[in-house]
């Protein structure tokens, strides 16, 4: 008869941030320590969550194991309660890297206010320590994991101190994870009450009901029951749905323990189709001004988790929880393809307005409710004032269509990135062809102004020598630009980029560029021939003051860049051109 050598386990240090949270739950008291399975069950249905995902590129990854779900195990008699999974699993490393560091911000922050707290186990919900939580009914955790598609199982263990045990899994261990992870708390004297099985559902039940993979309780009798309804609420019709229901769907999707504060549900058809079930927190998260700003909206294609960093929301609309399930867009789209996808542009600007319109809608309704949102969240709301500006104000703003407005002549501003390329097909109106103002000649001197003494000031007023600046602009700037003209276009701005007539204007050209399709051709400057700083050029031509020329002509064309969304070659030699020429202005001391 031969036994089983027992694995050579290597002994580890926690990393020291964890090790202090690990002392402060093993020996503080909490009044609601039931948390910890809900955490477990969380992480448990991100694994079968990631499994899914990865899958659809290796269907392999479900050949050992059996469909993702989640097993819960309570055993009496030793004492210990098991939660398994047949999830992605985690290799060597990953064990190390994920139970043994917390690389999440906050957990200083955390740790201070647990040592305050009363009862912990709302912050826990806030700060998502998720499997830490689990030493808070457990003296000792045991882990087998294997990752999917590998043939090697391993085994961790720890009994909250100052390090853990990482070992190859034996022979028992192995056979019983053929993929997935397996984590068997040891419980203490007090927490021996979450070894009934109505115990366990009733936790299910209130924080893991919606959970989408089925959640198991293997009785006495070994056989596994269901004990969750496994069904995206976000796809059920409202109808049929309570509010405790979307309390409790809050809690799950978002992993907190507040209520929320505002719920948003719909499905939205049309050109795409897809659900949304969104969540307003009540407390400001833990993680609100963490420098990363990340929002935690989690995509879903067809009920497929993809990527909960897909930026659905910019990111002053971060504190937003929630779940969008698209019906349209391909299972195998990757979190690069995402960065560009039209139809992820076009839901998160749908999004967008429909969250702000909520917010507008209650602080309208519901004062009481939108002031506690506001001293949670105005801070960062206060954000998208500088980093959301409406794109058609930008572009109201760009010098390009100054000659129409002088004239009353109306314009299409067109703002969403796929009109530079149905633009850019020849298209009319009634018969009247569209024409881009950023693009090719524009004349429109048939067409009276709108203040007509301002013509005639115009008229009178000197303007620069034509012929001499635009040779001397063309000199300085050399082959970044395609040519220097005088513009028709501009009225009031001193210069202005815009495209060749032939060929994609200057919004497909940096479209293409964003996608490697080709290099942005140059652009051509066209020059305010009655504007003060054009003027200038031509004295300091005529005064052969050449370094005075080049530094106007760089001037100006670094700021045609910034009138066209772009930036300076060179921020830090535009500044100082800019402050030298504001000082020559400034009057002197005496």
């Amino acid at each position: 008869m031969t036994t089983e050598t027992e694995p050579v386990a290597e002994t580890l240090p926690f990393q020291a941030e964890v090790a202090q949270l690990l002392h402060l739950m093993v020996h503080a008291v909490y009044s609601d320590t039931e948390v910890f399975l809900r955490e477990l069950i969380s992480n448990a249905s991100d694994a079968c969550d990631k499994l899914r995902y990865e899958a659809i590129a290796r269907p392999e990854l479900l050949a050992s194991g059996g469909a993702p779900a989640i097993r819960i195990k309570p055993d009496a008699a030793a004492g210990s309660l098991t939660v398994a999974d047949t999830g992605i699993g985690m290799d060597r490393q990953e064990l190390i890297d994920d139970l043994g560091t917390v690389a999440r911000s906050g957990t200083r922050a955390f740790m201070e206010r647990l040592k305050e707290a009363k009862d912990g186990a709302g912050l826990i919900g806030q700060f998502g320590v998720g499997f830490y939580s689990a030493f808070m009914v457990a003296d000792r955790i045991e882990v087998v994991s294997r990752r999917a598609g590998s043939a090697e199982a391993w085994a961790w263990r720890s009994a909250g101190g100052a390090g853990f045990e990482i070992a190859p899994a034996s022979a028992a261990q192995a056979e019983r994870v053929p993929r997935g992870t397996e984590i068997v708390l040891h419980l203490k004297d007090e927490a021996k009450r979450y070894l009934e099985g109505y115990e366990i559902e009733r936790i299910v039940r209130n924080y893991s009901d919606h959970i989408q993979f089925p959640i198991e309780l293997i009785g006495g009798e070994g056989e596994p029951r269901q004990i969750n309804s496994a069904s995206a609420l976000w796809q059920r019709p409202k109808s049929e749905l309570t509010a405790e229901d979307y309390k409790q769907a809050y809690r799950s999707v978002g992993g907190v323990l507040d209520e929320p504060a505002l719920t948003l549900h719909y499905k939205a058809e049309g050109r795409q189709s897809y659900a949304v079930l969104l969540f307003a927190p009540s407390t400001e998260p833990f993680d609100l001004y963490d420098p990363a700003r990340k929002g935690h909206v989690k995509l879903y294609v067809r009920r497929v988790y993809i990527t909960d960093d897909a930026a659905l929301l910019p990111s002053y609309l971060r504190f937003m929880r929630g779940v969008v399930d698209s019906e349209d867009m391909p299972l195998n789209i990757s979190r690069e393809m995402l960065q560009n996808n039209p139809q992820v542009a076009q839901i998160r600007k749908a999004l967008t307005n429909r969250v702000v319109s909520e917010l507008e809608s209650v602080a309208a309704k519901d004062a009481d409710t939108y002031a506690k949102l506001w001293a949670a969240f105005g801070k960062v709301l206060k954000e998208g004032l500088y980093e959301d500006r409406d794109s058609a104000e930008r572009l109201k703003s760009n010098p390009v269509i100054e000659a129409a407005r002088a004239r009353g002549i109306e314009v299409l501003l067109l703002t969403d990135p796929i009109d530079a390329l149905w633009t850019s097909m020849t298209l009319d109106f009634e018969g009247k062809p569209f024409k881009s103002l950023s693009q090719g000649e524009i004349d429109f001197s048939l067409i009276p102004l709108v203040e007509p003494a301002k013509a005639d000031a115009q008229a009178e007023s000197d303007v620069a020598d034509e012929a001499a600046v635009i040779a001397a602009v063309k000199d300085a700037l050399g082959d970044r630009v395609e040519d220097v003209r005088a513009s028709r276009r501009l009225t009031d701005s001193p210069v202005c980029l815009i495209a060749a007539g032939r060929g994609p204007d200057r919004e497909l050209e940096r479209l293409l560029a964003r996608h490697k399709q080709g290099a942005s051709a140059k652009p051509i400057l066209e020059l305010n021939m009655g504007h003060a700083l054009v003027k200038a050029i031509s004295r300091a031509k005529a005064a052969a003051q050449d370094a005075e020329v080049a530094e106007l002509a760089e001037l100006l064309f670094d700021e045609a860049k910034i009138l066209d969304g772009e930036a300076p070659d060179d921020p830090s030699a535009f500044a100082t051109r800019l402050n030298r020429l504001v000082g020559r202005g400034l009057p002197t001391s005496t």
